[in-house]
């Protein structure tokens, strides 16, 4: 395969993860976005080691206040015990 072609691909590549991007934020801020939409921006974020971290009055911070965790350790994942 040719340099040209890989540069090729590469921009296609970028162009369909953006459109896919903005399919996720429309349907988000429509409100009108499926379980399995959210799962697959999640899983989108996931596998491009996109984090967050969330501070005081964020919205990120709200959702944390509403998860059921009984104490601040069961809302880290991976701990080594």
């Amino acid at each position: 395969m040719s340099k040209q072609s890989n540069k090729a691909r590469s921009l296609k590549m970028e162009e369909l993860q953006d459109l896919l991007i903005d399919q996720f934020i429309d349907q988000i801020q429509s409100g009108e976005a499926a379980p399995a939409v959210l799962n697959a921006a999640r899983q989108m974020l996931k596998d491009n080691n996109i984090t967050a971290s969330a501070s005081v009055d964020s919205p990120l911070e709200s959702l944390v206040n509403l998860l059921p965790f009984e104490d601040a350790t069961d809302m880290v994942v991976g701990l080594d015990e």
